[in-house]
C-alpha cells in the first residue's frame, strides 16, 4: 500500500511550489497542510495533525520544517518517513529577526509588494533571476499569499523554538534536501540536522537556489519519489 503523502511549505509560497511534484504523484494519497491559518508553529503543527491520516510521510520546505520540527515532538509515531527542504533547526539570530523586521516594516508601511522583490536575489541564484518563468511564480505565491496571511507567518517564524536539542529523538528515515545556491539556508544547517538525526542522508541539488522543486524538478522529483517509496 502507498503511503500518504503530506506537504507543508513556508511563508509568501503556495501549493504552486509543490506542482511538479502533484503532476507526479496524481495517482496517490497527498495533503497539502495549510500554512495559512495561524501565526504560531504549535498550532500550525496541530492543524496539519489533525487534518492528516493516521500515518504518513511528511514533506516540509522552508517555514514547513519548523513546523515538521513540531510535529515530530507532538506525535512522532505518526510520521513514517521525514524529507526537509531548504530549512534549518535553529531559532532565528539578530541577523535573521532584524532582516524579517524589515519586511514587517514594509508592509506595514504598505509596501507588501517589495517583500517578493528583496527576497528574490534570496530566493534564486544570480544566473536564475532573470527567469521570468521562476519569478512570475515567485511573485504569484507572494500575492496569493497576502499581507495578513504574511504578517502571519513572520509572527509564527520568528517566536518558533530552537529545534536542536531534541533532534537525536527523531527515529525515521529523514533525508535532507539543498539546492547548492540557496540564499536562505546553508549547507552547514542542513548538516548540522543530518548529523543529529540518526540515519539522515543530505542530498545537494547543483545549482538549485532555495525553491529546488520548481528549479529542479528534474532531480528532486525522482529523489523524493524514491524516499517515499523506501
Amino acid at each position: 500500500m502507498t503511503l500518504p503523502i503530506v506537504l507543508i511549505t513556508g511563508q509568501l509560497l503556495t501549493d504552486a511550489v509543490w506542482q511538479p511534484l502533484l503532476d507526479a504523484w496524481a495517482d496517490r494519497e497527498v495533503i497539502l497542510a495549510d500554512n495559512r491559518s495561524d501565526d504560531r508553529i504549535e498550532d500550525f503543527a496541530q492543524r496539519l495533525l489533525d487534518n492528516a491520516p493516521p500515518r504518513f510521510a511528511l514533506i516540509a520546505h522552508a517555514m514547513g520544517g519548523f513546523v515538521a520540527f513540531e510535529v515530530m515532538r507532538r506525535a512522532p509515531e505518526r510520521v513514517a518517513r521525514l524529507a526537509l527542504l531548504s530549512t534549518l533547526a535553529s531559532a532565528d539570530g539578530p541577523a535573521q529577526t532584524a532582516r524579517r523586521q524589515g519586511y514587517i516594516d514594509l508592509v506595514e508601511s504598505g509596501r507588501f509588494d517589495q517583500v517578493v522583490e528583496e527576497r528574490i536575489p534570496i530566493l534564486f541564484p544570480e544566473e536564475k533571476r532573470g527567469d521570468e518563468r521562476l519569478l512570475g511564480i515567485a511573485r504569484r505565491m507572494a500575492a496569493d499569499t497576502g499581507a495578513d496571511t504574511f504578517l502571519a507567518q513572520q509572527r509564527a517564524i520568528m517566536a518558533r523554538i530552537d529545534s536542536r536539542p531534541r533532534l537525536g529523538e527523531i527515529a525515521v528515515p529523514t533525508l535532507l534536501v539543498w539546492g547548492e545556491k540557496d540564499g536562505i539556508t546553508s549547507r552547514a544547517h542542513h548538516q548540522e540536522i543530518a548529523d543529529a538525526i540518526p540515519g539522515a542522508r543530505l542530498a545537494v541539488v547543483p545549482g538549485a537556489g532555495h525553491l529546488t522543486t520548481i528549479e529542479a524538478p528534474e532531480v528532486v522529483v525522482p529523489l523524493l519519489t524514491e524516499f517515499v517509496d523506501g
